[in-house]
C-alpha cells in the first residue's frame, strides 16, 4: 500500500474543501466523490490528474456563484 502523506491528501481533498466555502450542497457531494475518487486512482502514476481536476473546477464554480450572489444582494 502506498504511504499517503498529509500534504498528499490535503492536495487531493483540496477540492472539497474549497467547496466548503462556496454554495450548495450537490457541489460539496460532488467534489467530495471526486476527491475520493483521486485518492483511489492515486496509486497509478497520473491517475488522479482527470477526477482532481474535474473537482476543482466543481469547486470553483461553486465559489465564483457564491461571490456573484453577494456581489448582487
Amino acid at each position: 500500500m502506498a504511504d499517503v502523506t498529509l500534504g498528499t491528501l490535503l492536495i487531493l481533498f483540496l477540492p472539497f474543501l474549497l467547496s466548503l466555502v462556496g454554495q450548495g450542497g450537490m457541489a460539496k457531494m460532488l467534489t467530495l466523490v471526486t476527491s475520493i475518487l483521486a485518492l483511489l486512482l492515486s496509486v497509478k502514476e497520473y491517475g488522479a490528474v482527470l477526477p482532481w481536476i474535474t473537482g476543482m473546477a466543481i469547486a470553483l464554480i461553486s465559489v465564483w456563484e457564491r461571490i456573484r450572489q453577494r456581489r448582487m444582494a
